[in-house]
C-alpha cells in the first residue's frame, strides 16, 4: 500500500491556507477594524509557519514569521491596521507561494525587500514586538504541564515548535516528564509518551499562551497555574537546562515520523473518526472514474437495445437493474464533479485589487450566485476567459473617478460578476458600470481591418461580436494591461470549446454586460434521440420544453413562413430536413421539438422522437471543428454515431430566420 508524498500533501494544504488568507486580507481591506478577519489572518499565518517548520521549509517559516508577528501588533491593539500593511502583507503573500513551490531558489533578496516594505507599513517598526521596558508592566509566572496525545507526532503535530514558542513569549525553564516511557520492547517508534513542565515568566496575557495551543487545544491536556509579580520584584528564573539524552533520543522520531507521514494506528478517538470523513482524491482519479462511468453508460445502452429485442424476461430484468444502477452511479459521480464557482470568483478579488492599484482606479467588485455548481473541468477552463474580460472592464470599461464624477456617476466604478443555473447551462454574466462600447469606434476598426464593407448593415449584437475577432482592439496604445488584440479572441475560442455562447449588451454611458452561457458538464447528459430522414441525432434533454406533432396539411400552410401557433405566440422553426440535406420524404407524421436558450425559442422539426438516452459526449475531430450546428457526437447501443445538436447555435439560426421573415413581412 503506497502513502502520499508528505511534502505535496503539504503544498495542497499551504496553498488553501494562502487562499485563506488572501481572502481575509481582502474583507479587512474593507473594513480594517474587522477585528475577526485581523485574528482569521494572524491564525492562518501562524499555522503557515509552524507547518512549514514541520516539513523542513525553513525559509518559509522564518520569513512567514515576521508577517505573524506584523498581525499580532495589530490584534494586541500596539499598530493600526492599514491599507498599507494589507497590501505589504497580499505580495508578501505571493512569495510565500513561491517559497512553498521552490524552496530551493534563491529568495533572499525579494524576501529582504519584502520585508522592508512590511517594516515601512507598520511604521517604521521592526519586525519583533516592541520589548517591554526594564521597569515595564508586572511579570507573571506561569507553571505550565501539558501533554499531547499518543499518537500526536504520527498524525503531524511536533512539539518541539510549541515549545518555541513558549520560550519567544518570555524566560523560560522546561523540563521534560519521561515518566510515561515504556520499555523498550513496548516503544512504538511514532507514539509520544512524554510530558513537559514549563515554569515561564512574561508580561503576556494567559491567552499568549492558549494561542500557542490553539490548534491542538481539543485534544491535549493542558493545565496552566498563574502566578502574579510585581514587577519592581523580578524573580530569577533559572535558564532552561538542555534536555536530557532520553528526551532529546525521544523527540528525534518525531521529526522523523512527521517526515515520514506514516499512517496513525486506529484510534476510537471519536475527532479523529469525524476528520476522516473528508477525503482528499486527486482530480485525475475523478476523470478516469468519469471516464469508466461513460463507458458503463454505453455499454448499457448495448444491454438495454438486446434486452429489447429479446423474449427473456431475466434478460430484461437484468437490463433494467443495470439501467437503474449505471443512472444512480452516473448521477453520483456528476455530483463529484461539480464545484461552486466561489473557487472561481474568489481569485477575481485579488485581482481587482491589484488593478485598482495599477490603473489608478478605485473598483469595487460585487458577486452574486457564488454557490451555482459547475463541472470542475468547466470551471478550470473558464478561469483565463473571465481574468481577460474582468480586466478588459476595469482598463477599457470603467472611467477614472474625475471622468465618473463629472459625469454624475459615484466616485467608484462597479464591476459584478455574477452566476446562475438555466436548465442544463450556466449563465456567468460580467457586468460594469461604465462608459460602455464605442460602436463607431469599433465599426471604425472593424473597416480598417477588413473584417466587414464599408456601411455594412449589422446589427448591434453582430457588430459587438467583431470585438472577439483575432488582433481586434480599440485601444490607441499598448498598455501593460490591454491593446494587443489577444485577450478577447482567446474568450472565443475558449467558449466556442466549451460548447458556450456570448451575448453582449451595451449602452453608452451606462455600462456594458457579457453573458457566457455554458454548459453544466462536458462529459454525461440526458437526451432526446430523434430520427431525420435516416439519421439519428441527440437533442439536449434540457433544453427541450414541449413535442407537438405536426401534420402533412400545416406543413404545407406554413410552408414560406416556417412559425407555428403555440398558445397565441407565434415559435419560429427549422425544417431538420432541409438543414441537414437529407434527400428523404418526410414522414405522414412530423414531430415538432420546441427548444429554448433563455426567452428565446425555435421548433425543429424531426421525423420520429426515438425516446430520452443517456448521452456520453465526445469531442469532434479538429477536422470539424467549423461546423457550429453540431457540439459532439455519441455512441448508440448498437454501435453506430448520433450526432449531438448544438441547441444555442440552432435558436439562434432560428431567431435570425424570424427576424428576416418580418422584414420581407
Amino acid at each position: 500500500m503506497s502513502f502520499p508524498d508528505p511534502i505535496a500533501v503539504f503544498r495542497t494544504e499551504a496553498a488553501e491556507l494562502l487562499e485563506q488568507i488572501e481572502a481575509g486580507l481582502l474583507d479587512l481591506n474593507v473594513n480594517l477594524g474587522d477585528k475577526d478577519q485581523v485574528d482569521a489572518v494572524f491564525r492562518g499565518l501562524h499555522t503557515l509557519k509552524g507547518s512549514g517548520a514541520m516539513f523542513g521549509f525553513e525559509a518559509l517559516a522564518a520569513f512567514t514569521h515576521h508577517c505573524e508577528t506584523a498581525f499580532d501588533r495589530v490584534r494586541k491593539g500596539e499598530v493600526p491596521a492599514t491599507h498599507a500593511l494589507v497590501t505589504a502583507v497580499l505580495e508578501a503573500k505571493d512569495h510565500m507561494r513561491a517559497l512553498v513551490e521552490t524552496p530551493a531558489g534563491d529568495h533572499e533578496a525579494m524576501s529582504e525587500a519584502l520585508l522592508v516594505n512590511l517594516r515601512r507599513a507598520v511604521d517604521g517598526s521592526g519586525d519583533q514586538a516592541t520589548a517591554p521596558a526594564a521597569a515595564g508592566p508586572a511579570q507573571t509566572l506561569f507553571k505550565i504541564r501539558f501533554s499531547l496525545p499518543q499518537n500526536a507526532m504520527a498524525n503531524g503535530t511536533n512539539p518541539l515548535p510549541l515549545l518555541d514558542e513558549l520560550r519567544d513569549l518570555g524566560t523560560c525553564r522546561i523540563v521534560a516528564d519521561r515518566s510515561g516511557i515504556p520499555s523498550l520492547d513496548e516503544l512504538v517508534a511514532t507514539d509520544l509518551h512524554i510530558a513537559w513542565d514549563v515554569e515561564l515568566l512574561t508580561t503576556e496575557p494567559r491567552s499568549a499562551i492558549d494561542d500557542v495551543f490553539i490548534f491542538v487545544m481539543d485534544d491535549m491536556e493542558l493545565s496552566v497555574e498563574e502566578i502574579a509579580i510585581a514587577a519592581q520584584a523580578p524573580v530569577a528564573v533559572a535558564p532552561a537546562p538542555a534536555l536530557p539524552a532520553t528526551a532529546a533520543v525521544t523527540a528525534e522520531p518525531a521529526a522523523t515520523a512527521v517526515a515520514a507521514a506514516a499512517p496513525a494506528a486506529a484510534s476510537g478517538d471519536a475527532k479523529a473518526a469525524k476528520a476522516n470523513e473528508n477525503v482528499r482524491v486527486p482530480a485525475e482519479r475523478l476523470d478516469e472514474l468519469m471516464d469508466r462511468v461513460g463507458e458503463l453508460v454505453i455499454a448499457q445502452s448495448r444491454l438495454s437495445q438486446l434486452a429489447g429485442g429479446s423474449g427473456d424476461l431475466t434478460l430484461r430484468a437484468v437490463s433494467e437493474d443495470v439501467e437503474r444502477l449505471s443512472g444512480e452511479l452516473r448521477d453520483t459521480m456528476m455530483v463529484l464533479r461539480m464545484v461552486p464557482v466561489t473557487h472561481l470568483f474568489s481569485r477575481f478579488r485579488r485581482l481587482v485589487h491589484d488593478l485598482a492599484n495599477e490603473t489608478g482606479k478605485k473598483i469595487e467588485l460585487i458577486t452574486e450566485g457564488e454557490t451555482t455548481e459547475v463541472d470542475k473541468s468547466v470551471i478550470e477552463r473558464l478561469a483565463d476567459p473571465l481574468v481577460h474580460l474582468v480586466r478588459n472592464s476595469c482598463d477599457h470599461g470603467l472611467e477614472t473617478a474625475d471622468e465618473r464624477l463629472a459625469s454624475g456617476k459615484t466616485e467608484a466604478g462597479h464591476i459584478h460578476l455574477s452566476a446562475r443555473q438555466q436548465a442544463g447551462e450556466v449563465i456567468i454574466k460580467i457586468k460594469d458600470d461604465g462608459r460602455g462600447i464605442n460602436k463607431d469606434r469599433v465599426r471604425a476598426k472593424a473597416e480598417s481591418s477588413g473584417l466587414i464593407a464599408a456601411n455594412a448593415s449589422l446589427t448591434d449584437q453582430e457588430l459587438y461580436q467583431l470585438i472577439f475577432q483575432p488582433g481586434f482592439s480599440t485601444a490607441s496604445e499598448v498598455t501593460n494591461l490591454s491593446g494587443r488584440g489577444v485577450g478577447m479572441d482567446v474568450v472565443k475560442r475558449t467558449i466556442d470549446a466549451l460548447r458556450g455562447t456570448i451575448n453582449v449588451v451595451s449602452r453608452p454611458g451606462e455600462g456594458s454586460e457579457i453573458s457566457l452561457a455554458i454548459p453544466l458538464t462536458l462529459a454525461i447528459i440526458d437526451g432526446l434521440l430523434v430520427r431525420v430522414g435516416n439519421g439519428r441525432y441527440v437533442i439536449p434533454l434540457s433544453a427541450v420544453e414541449e413535442c407537438l406533432e405536426l401534420s402533412v396539411e400545416e406543413d404545407m400552410r406554413s410552408r414560406g413562413r416556417s412559425f407555428i401557433s403555440l398558445r397565441d405566440s407565434l415559435v419560429p422553426f427549422l425544417r431538420l430536413r432541409d438543414l441537414f440535406r437529407t434527400g428523404t420524404k418526410p414522414d405522414p407524421f412530423q414531430k415538432v421539438v420546441v427548444i429554448s436558450t433563455g426567452s428565446e425559442r425555435v421548433g425543429l422539426v424531426v421525423d420520429q422522437i426515438i425516446g430520452d438516452h443517456q448521452t456520453v459526449i465526445k469531442g469532434m475531430s479538429k477536422l470539424h471543428h467549423d461546423v457550429s450546428t453540431f457540439s459532439g457526437a455519441t455512441i448508440l447501443g448498437d454501435g453506430d454515431v448520433a450526432l449531438i445538436l448544438d441547441v444555442g447555435h440552432l435558436v439562434a439560426e432560428g431567431q435570425q430566420q424570424e427576424a428576416h421573415l418580418r422584414a420581407a413581412g
